[in-house]
């Protein structure tokens, strides 16, 4: 410490819990001097950081890491290759157009502070990631481009002046002497500091054994820099320092637009993660106490100021106000709230003040757990990324060989030559575009079926998608509300008390999320009886015991096991029987309502040439009337879960790829059967959920609107990818025979990433 006040300063923030200051920071305050025992990277193993940015995934933990120093999709590929060499990681996925990397591995096994050493031996620096210091870091790193850039400008053009002089053939020895000393000086800040991240990236490639696009290049310009300086010293040969610069030049030209480009892509990615306050007003023994978010607690009573952010999950206790869900539920007027609503993080309070207890810690949140699911989605790589990949490591290798036996041969022929063709071969075959070709247009086309609603947690599914040929869909809580509204009820057994029937179903239905159980829960019966037993069969019912007799609700087939005459209910209307020891009790009748847009859901998807299927485990009539109001393909009531799981085996046995679409609730093992399965977020937990995708505010008209642009990005993406190996083939013969000049090949494999990136942002056009 310079003194006792910068120590204070450092004391007041380390008791204030807010430590992470010092790992987020990007410079260093004279005011607030880093503690030594947070200067080693062992800080980040801290359980209370590590609640900043590291959750569970069953038995590892996960972190989003922003990574710096990323020039190229190989230099992604060296850091989950050097991450996998780890035996305690499971998963490592680099996300090349937003420079994030995921990791899963087993804290037990080895602490992170470990493998974020590792990837500084490899020269990239890794930091927890938060929106909002992440788009510093890029906004940095772009900087820090421009000034790279801006010497290589100022340098090209200075040295192409005096390399004209040479040009014009300037005989006097002692002025060529100047001015040749006078270029190689001029280009060494534009080599040394302008060309420093492809030597950089090239020299960590080559040290782990490895190849990415930085080594052409860069094996380009050395030798070209270290000719000139030798001709240069000797004052024999000629000098190629107006190359070097231009080299320099055009490549970071490129990369820039490029950088530029990418950022862009990503810029949808901040309206779908709003940054949660850091601190907040807890209320303890009618004292009010602003601590750090990530210090609340279940139970912790929370004030909600109008204008802030509600900082985690939570219940209203006291107070009325408008809040706006938009992010979540796509509704862009705020929504009334009042003692008992649920308060989602992240979502504004606007009017008044709101006195809320929290349910689930930020670190677990609704809005967490959505932008986990994001970041899984963005990290794994579909097929045609992988492939891309390893087609552009193996095109870097032969690139190499290629080079050699252009030089060999042009040597033979014309030894003048022979520099100049091998440079343009190194420099115009790099399959830069080829690897960006992928992953731009999956950030892109995410993002933006996040924002309409359609939550992709899984890579393969645009792929899947744009293949689709059939969507199934459950009945209840999908094509219709969900919302059961009881609206008739009769005993059919002889009692004295006959709303004791009432409160004994009451009792069976509690605690199960089913529609059903909910229009019971509705009902706030007081003084239920006690269950004991209860089972829940999925599909049929539920059973338990209740004073030591045997009761069970559900459809009649299970409650009665018997085929009796029983009365009918009316169309649109599910019946539920009450039975003890298999004798009927009462039956409930429940009306729900048909979701307003599933028409227009399912023509969209007869239009697209898709099959849509109804499954539903109802055994009304409902299905079959509502299937056919809406002009469905194939419907099927009363199923059990284990007769949707056949049928959707028979649909892909038959060569159908099939989307699932149903709640997430008693769904569960046939959307995992499905090869894309699809949740409603209100239907499940999405912290406990496991589908390919959630429909965001259960917004069923994104279903078809996902598919639309799932095709859009594979037409993208088959057309980056065409035009990166078309031009790859194309460029090789000219530049091979000496054609094309180093120059113009380095317009050319600049222009050529430029333009996949450009085309990818096309997406964002796509009306939604």
């Amino acid at each position: 410490m310079c003194c006792l006040g910068c120590q204070a300063v450092a004391q007041s923030i380390l008791e204030s819990g807010l430590e992470n200051y010092y790992l987020e920071r990007t410079e260093i305050s004279p005011t607030a001097p880093l503690p030594e025992k947070l200067e080693l990277l062992a800080g980040y193993d801290h359980p209370d950081t590590q609640a900043q940015f590291v959750h569970r995934e069953e038995d590892y933990a996960c972190a989003e890491l922003s990574v710096e120093g990323l020039s190229c999709a190989a230099c992604a590929w060296l850091i989950e290759k050097r991450m996998h060499q780890e035996p305690a990681v499971r998963q490592a996925s680099v996300n090349y157009s937003n420079h994030r990397l995921r990791l899963l591995w087993d804290d037990r096994q080895t602490p992170l502070s470990v493998l974020m050493s590792d990837l500084e031996k490899l020269g990239y620096r890794a930091r927890p990631f938060r929106q909002d210091t992440h788009a510093g870091l890029l906004k940095q790193e772009s900087r820090q481009q421009l000034k790279r850039l801006g010497v290589a400008a100022l340098g090209s053009m200075q040295v192409m002046m005096y390399a004209g002089s040479l040009y014009l053939g300037i005989e006097e020895e002692a002025f060529r002497e100047f001015f040749r000393w006078t270029c190689f000086i001029v280009t060494l800040p534009v080599f040394l500091y302008s060309g420093y991240p492809f030597y950089r990236s090239a020299w960590v490639a080559l040290r782990e054994r490895s190849l990415n696009m930085d080594v052409p290049v860069s094996l380009a310009l050395v030798s070209t820099f270290i000719i000139s300086a030798y001709a240069t010293i000797s004052s024999t040969g000629e000098i190629y320092f107006d190359s070097v610069s231009m080299f320099i030049f055009f490549l970071l030209t490129g990369r820039y637009l490029e950088t530029r480009a990418r950022q862009q892509a990503g810029e949808t990615a901040a309206d779908l993660s709003p940054v949660l306050p850091q601190m907040a007003h807890r209320i303890s023994c009618s004292e009010q106490e602003d601590v750090p978010v990530s210090r609340l607690e279940v139970g912790d009573r929370v004030l909600v100021k109008p204008g802030e952010t509600v900082p985690c999950d939570g219940e209203v206790r006291e107070g009325c106000s408008a809040v706006s869900e938009a992010l979540l539920t796509g509704e862009p007027l705020p929504i009334a709230k009042s003692a008992g609503d649920a308060l989602v993080g992240g979502s504004q309070n606007h009017d008044s003040p709101l006195l809320m207890e929290v349910l689930r810690p930020a670190a677990t949140s609704t809005l967490a757990t959505l932008n986990h699911l994001i970041n899984r989605a963005l990290s794994e790589k579909p097929r045609m990324a992988q492939k891309a990949d390893r087609i552009a490591r193996w095109f870097v290798g032969r690139i190499l060989i290629l080079s050699a036996l252009v030089y060999v041969g042009w040597y033979f022929v014309d030894p003048h030559r022979a520099l100049w063709a091998t440079l343009a071969v190194l420099v115009a075959t790099c399959p830069c575009a080829l690897s960006l070709a992928t992953p731009v247009a999956l950030t892109i086309s995410t993002h933006r079926l996040a924002k309409a609603g359609f939550l992709i947690t899984r890579g393969h599914v645009f792929e899947t998608l744009a293949e689709a040929t059939h969507v199934v869909f459950d009945k209840t809580g999908t094509l219709t509300a969900g919302r059961l509204v009881m609206v008739e009820w009769q005993a059919h057994a002889d009692s004295p008390d006959k709303s004791l029937y009432l409160q004994l179903a009451a009792a069976l239905e509690a605690g199960s999320e089913h529609p059903v159980a909910a229009a019971f829960h509705e009902l706030h019966l007081p003084d239920l009886p006690t269950v004991s037993e209860r089972r829940n069969h999925p599909g049929q019912g539920l059973s338990g015991d209740i004073d030591g007799t045997g009761y069970r609700i559900g459809h009649a087939a299970f409650a009665l096991q018997a085929d009796a005459h029983l009365a009918t209910p009316d169309e649109g209307r599910l019946r539920i029987w009450l039975s003890r020891n298999h004798e009927p009790l009462a039956w409930f009748d429940f009306e729900d309502q048909v979701r307003p847009e599933a028409q227009g859901v399912i023509t969209a998807l007869k239009v697209k040439g898709l099959k849509t299927v109804l499954l539903s485990g109802d055994h009304s009539g409902l299905p079959q009337s509502l299937g056919k109001s809406l002009g469905m393909d194939i419907i099927a009531g009363g199923l059990s879960p284990e007769a949707k799981i056949r049928h959707v085996e028979d649909l892909q046995a038959a060569g159908g790829i099939v989307i699932m679409v149903g709640d997430g609730i008693n769904d569960a093992p046939v959307l995992g059967k499905a090869h894309v399965s699809v949740a409603m977020s209100s239907g499940a937990d999405l912290a406990q959920i496991s589908a390919d995708a959630v429909l965001l505010g259960d917004r069923l008209e994104a279903v078809p609107v996902a598919i639309g642009l799932a095709e859009r990005t594979r037409q993208i993406i088959r057309q980056n990818l065409y035009w990166s190996l078309v031009y790859n083939i194309a460029i090789i013969p000219p530049a091979a025979l000496g054609y094309v000049s180093p120059w113009l090949a380095t317009i050319g494999m600049s222009g050529s990433s430029l333009l996949v990136v450009l085309n990818a942002l096309r997406i964002k056009r796509y009306r939604l």
